[in-house]
């Protein structure tokens, strides 16, 4: 993380330690001046100097995130992250593509997937033995994460570095019961070691009559790609035109159109209990 000159470079204070220097510099990615000053102004002690640092960096960064708070992000990612009977979505959205792609902004979304799965969950409702608990842009940006530290505060710190408008569009949590099983699945598909990322992303509770095969996962992709509005029954009535079947049990499988959703999972011995699907962009997209 390369910072810009933003503090005011006065007479040395303190005879600095090059080893020291040098220490500071690759633990925190900030300027040579920076790292001398701060170690000026704090005797050599690198701890004090670093929490100085970042104290900066942070106050640059909610500066420069009130200036470009008013930019459109209609890029960005979808990150998932599954673990046991739990998984976790959220949306993080960012101006450009060239910047959905940046290491910096991976990174972030992995990194604001993992403290929403560990720190999200209080706004709860429960359907089917399943706990979902689903949390808005400001929930997101106000939820601590240790250190007294909020996702607010890492958005703002990404920002001050990167130099693009970002926001935590949107989050969900899925709980499950011991028979029920979640599948998550991102596209165009990326993997974070146990954590997915992609423009769009789904999980999907599935209950299963035996162990869940590959067919799980085309169900996802299924999902991902022709956007049903609910599960439904068979007895729902179905749509004139078939492309335009937003209900999923009647849509022709994206890997099968022979057959529908209801026919594979008769076949197969699934039954989808819910699923939720995110399309990065698509929540400012719908607010215009």
């Amino acid at each position: 993380m390369r910072q810009s000159c933003w503090l005011h470079l006065g007479p040395p204070r303190w005879a600095v330690s090059k080893s020291l220097l040098a220490a500071l510099r690759k633990r925190t990615g900030f300027s040579i001046s920076n790292c001398k000053k701060a170690l000026e102004m704090h005797e050599n002690d690198v701890e004090k100097a670093e929490s100085w640092l970042q104290e900066q960096a942070q106050a640059q960064g909610w500066e420069k995130a009130t200036k470009l708070s008013g930019r459109k992000t209609a890029q960005g990612l979808v990150g998932i992250h599954i673990e046991g009977q739990s998984g976790a979505m959220v949306e993080v959205n960012c101006e450009t593509d060239f910047v959905a792609r940046n290491e910096k902004f991976t990174s972030l979304v992995s990194e604001v997937t993992r403290d929403f799965f560990v720190h999200g969950g209080t706004q709860a409702t429960q359907t089917l033995g399943i706990v979902k608990e689903s949390f808005s842009e400001e929930q997101l940006k106000t939820l601590p994460v240790g250190d007294g530290k909020t996702l607010g505060d890492k958005l703002a710190l990404a920002i001050g570095s990167i130099g693009e408008n970002m926001n935590l569009a949107r989050a969900t949590r899925l709980t499950t019961q011991a028979d029920t099983q979640l599948v998550g699945y991102c596209h165009p598909s990326t993997v974070d070691e146990d954590l997915k990322l992609g423009r769009y992303g789904v999980i999907v509770a599935f209950k299963a009559s035996g162990p869940l095969t590959e067919v799980a996962k085309q169900l996802c992709v299924h999902i991902i790609g022709m956007n049903p509005k609910t599960i439904g029954m068979e007895s729902d009535p179905k749509a004139e035109n078939p492309d335009e079947e937003k209900v999923l049990v009647h849509q022709e499988f994206l890997s099968d159109p022979e057959v529908t959703v209801s026919e594979v999972l008769h076949r197969e011995g699934l039954n989808i209990v819910d699923f939720v699907r995110y399309e990065a962009g698509e929540t400012q997209d719908k607010a215009e």
